[in-house]
């Protein structure tokens, strides 16, 4: 029986897939002698192949067919694959891009790379050893990335003289083993990649065997279900205003259509619009699929930023701040709760705090796969990956290095939140701010206990409203009288005191008005994660800089005094760590500087910032 059965005219369309497993099971030369038997390797190549076999082939004078995909020198040398080797080939029926990643252990977060975008997994395995821990490793990995189908291609037949009863076993075994992770289909072959035993025909070597070739089941895997038809989602990635009389949102469809004169919604604030022109290079289109770069202008003037998601107002993604999530860690070093960690979803970038399911996250390190729950800066337009593979993938990257430590998927909202869709006011914050005669925003004063914060934010609310700007101040001391009252002194509740500070000056902010926030809020992460929540919005950080000893020699509230008889035992600056600000603003040196000294300097920034007309009164 021929294996390859090409009747039927059949549609020509393209099957993403990588091949994975254990060191030295065959992957390259699998994939090598593929191309080779299905004509795919020109004379040429096959001259280059055989001068590179004798140099650095381990198949003696035969060609060494993995050398077609190992590209990179160093893997030569070696004979394994480090990097994901691409490749493009085609069939009668179908066409392919194949991802040849790394079997090493040390490489396995490359393999993360590849499976994040194909719709199978080429699983081998050695015949003369069985499952070994990065099939199961490799296969969680696809299972992570929503690789649905897999090819158990049971390699190295030729030297098992295809003993069927060692199939069989292997094939039960992994059977057992993949019960759990999901996937649609798994399709065990008997294959030597060194002879070429059913890659495209079937072999004599197991005339047990009447199930597909590799290239047949290849050529009949489902492909992954066309974007186009998923809710429309357009990730906004660059606000395009080249001059005051054109604004467009840029980026590229993730899902689904727009047309031109469609009503959306931009997401997660929930504002409504109706796109006016789709603009490309080549001129205004009437709409854009999934895959297609353009820009959108809209006939409102809604406020609109990198990393809203554009959406339909009948499919639009939920609004969420917190959500549970799969990951796979990338980087050398372990997970440490206490450095700073971004998450990019879509094109959205923020600061994200990692937890267990329930409780601390630990032993997160190098290839290890574990369930989270995430915590963003801000709300998110957020699909879960399972719904919209497009956009419910997320890396996360470390702050100071800039590196990518982790990749995972979106799982499901654990916000109360998440079907409660924010209501737009029928009046604009752009129409506030003009109102106003200035821009709403906050004004951030930090620093330790007894520096000079509330003095000088006091002092500016009295010079603004002098000049007929409207302000709030917001002091923290003021705040625990009333909004707070109900929060105590630990270290979670003075996170939630500066929180909803945070929330109530963005309110303010968006109703044009100048929030002036007086609060120690020692904890450097937290600031920057209320700085986020202003995106769209003015938001300085004044640090009211004085040293310790200048601060307690103050003593304005007798804090210093009590601590120092151990009334109090938390103060921040003593016993309570405060982190100074690492890119302030604007930084004032109290011991220097008299309060309408540091008042001026404020004032100052204001006017530039929040555009204030000269001579307001």
């Amino acid at each position: 029986m021929d294996g390859n059965d090409f009747s039927g005219p059949g549609r020509r369309d393209l099957l993403r897939f990588l091949t994975c497993g254990s060191v030295d099971d065959g992957k390259s030369t699998l994939i090598g002698r593929l191309l080779f038997e299905i004509g795919q390797v020109h004379d040429d190549q096959l001259a280059v192949l055989a001068r590179e076999s004798r140099r650095f082939g381990t198949t003696g004078e035969a060609p060494d067919y993995a050398l077609l995909l190992d590209g990179l020198e160093v893997e030569r040398e070696q004979g394994i694959t480090i990097d994901v080797a691409y490749r493009y080939f085609s069939s009668p029926r179908r066409s392919f891009i194949v991802a040849d990643t790394p079997g090493h252990e040390q490489y396995t977060r490359n393999m993360a790379t590849g499976a994040s975008t194909c719709d199978l997994a080429v699983i081998l395995v050695d015949a003369t050893k069985g499952l070994s821990p990065q099939t199961e490793r490799h296969s969680r990995i696809a299972a992570l990335f929503g690789v649905g189908q897999v090819v158990l291609a049971i390699n190295k037949m030729d030297r098992i003289a295809g003993d069927e009863a060692v199939f069989r076993g292997i094939e039960r075994a992994y059977a057992d083993f993949a019960d759990s992770l999901g996937f649609r289909s798994v399709i065990a072959i008997p294959t030597s990649a060194l002879g070429g035993d059913n890659l495209a025909r079937l072999s004599e070597l197991t005339p047990w065997y009447d199930g597909p070739t590799l290239l047949k089941a290849l050529e009949t895997a489902e492909t992954t279900p066309a974007v186009a038809s998923a809710p429309f989602r357009f990730p906004v990635q660059y606000v395009n205003r080249p001059d005051a009389g054109f604004r467009g949102y840029s980026g590229t469809v993730a899902a689904g259509r727009v047309r031109s004169g469609d009503r959306i919604v931009v997401c997660p604030s929930g504002r409504a619009a109706t796109v006016a022109r789709i603009v490309t290079w080549d001129g205004d289109r009437v709409s854009a699929h999934a895959g297609d770069a353009v820009t959108l202008v809209l006939s409102e003037d809604v406020d609109v930023a990198r990393g809203d998601v554009l959406a339909h107002p009948h499919d639009r993604p939920a609004s969420v701040e917190r959500f549970a999530g799969d990951l796979m860690w990338l980087d050398d070093a372990p997970f440490d709760a206490s450095r700073g960690y971004l998450a990019r979803i879509g094109t959205w970038t923020g600061p994200v705090r990692l937890a267990g399911p329930g409780g601390p996250l630990a032993g997160l390190s190098a290839n290890a796969i574990e369930p989270g729950i995430l915590t963003l800066s801000a709300p998110i337009a957020f699909d879960a990956f399972q719904d919209n593979p497009t956009t419910g993938g997320f890396i996360l990257i470390d702050r100071e290095s800039n590196a990518t430590v982790a990749a995972g998927v979106a799982r499901r909202a654990v916000d109360q939140i998440a079907n409660i869709h924010p209501v737009p006011s029928t009046v604009d914050r752009l129409d506030r701010d003009r109102l106003s005669g200035h821009r709403g925003g906050a004004v951030w004063f930090t620093g330790l206990p007894g520096s000079g914060k509330s003095t000088i934010a006091a002092e500016v609310e009295r010079r603004l409203h002098a000049r007929g700007v409207r302000t709030v101040l917001l002091d923290g001391d003021n705040l625990r009288h009333g909004l707070n009252r109900d929060l105590g002194f630990s270290d979670a509740d003075r996170a939630e005191n500066v929180r909803r500070a945070g929330e109530v000056a963005r309110l303010f902010a968006d109703n044009g008005v100048v929030a002036l926030c007086a609060l120690i809020s020692p904890s450097e992460p937290q600031r920057q994660a209320i700085r986020h929540r202003f995106e769209h919005r003015p938001f300085l950080e004044v640090f009211v800089d004085a040293p310790l000893a200048v601060c307690r020699a103050r003593d304005p509230k007798g804090l210093y005094a009590r601590a120092a008889t151990g009334q109090i035992t938390d103060l921040t600056g003593v016993g309570s760590a405060y982190d100074r600000p690492a890119r302030p603003d604007l930084t004032l040196d109290t011991q220097l500087l008299s309060p309408d000294e540091a008042a001026d300097r404020v004032v100052g920034l204001i006017d530039t910032v929040f555009e204030i007309p000269p001579g307001s009164a």
